[in-house]
C-alpha cells in the first residue's frame, strides 16, 4: 500500500499536539526555579507579572494575570516575604498601592529569564538557520496584539516583547 502524506490541517495538528507536550513537559521548570529562589509558583508567577520599570497598582496586576485581587496580596505578600518586592503608595493616590521590585528582585528576575524563559533544549539544539526560521513563523503566527509582549492574562511582564527586554 502507498504511503499517503497526511493533510496539511492534520500535519498541523500533530504540530501542535507535539508542542503542547513539550510545553506541557517543561512545568517541572516552575517548581525548580521556584524552589531556587525560595517562592510559591504564584509568587513566581506574579514576579513574571510585575513591571521592573514601572511599579503597577496591584489591581491591574489582578486583572493582567486574569485572577482575583485577593490573591495577588497573598502573591505580593510571599514576594515581600523574598525581599523581592515591596509595596508603595501611588504617587497620585496614596489609597493605591502600586508593586515594585527591589534589587533583589531585579535578580530575581534574572534568574527567572535565564532559567525559566529559556527555551527548551529540543528547541535551543536546533541549527540557527532552523531556529531562525522557527521564530520567524511563530512572531508572524503569535501577533502582539498591538503592542510588544505577551497577550494580557499569561502572568508574563506586559510590555515586553521577549523575556531579556
Amino acid at each position: 500500500m502507498a504511503h499517503v502524506d497526511p493533510a496539511p490541517e492534520d500535519e498541523l495538528r500533530l504540530v501542535w499536539r507535539q508542542l503542547m507536550g513539550l510545553v506541557l513537559d517543561q512545568r517541572w521548570r516552575w517548581t525548580e526555579v521556584a524552589a531556587k529562589l525560595e517562592i510559591s509558583q504564584a509568587g513566581l508567577r506574579a514576579l513574571l507579572a510585575i513591571d521592573p520599570d514601572e511599579p503597577r497598582p496591584m489591581r491591574e496586576l489582578a486583572q493582567a494575570m486574569n485572577c482575583d485581587p485577593s490573591y495577588v496580596t497573598a502573591m505580593v505578600d510571599d514576594l515581600e516575604r523574598a525581599g523581592y518586592a515591596e509595596r508603595l503608595a501611588a504617587p497620585g493616590d496614596r489609597r493605591v498601592k502600586t508593586v515594585a521590585l527591589t534589587p533583589k528582585g531585579r535578580n530575581a528576575l534574572h534568574i527567572v529569564e535565564k532559567e525559566l524563559l529559556a527555551p527548551p533544549d529540543q528547541l535551543a539544539q536546533l541549527p540557527p538557520a532552523e531556529r531562525e526560521s522557527l521564530a520567524r513563523l511563530l512572531r508572524r503566527a503569535l501577533p502582539s496584539h498591538g503592542r510588544p509582549g505577551p497577550p494580557p492574562g499569561d502572568g508574563i511582564r506586559p510590555g515586553r516583547s521577549s523575556p531579556a527586554d
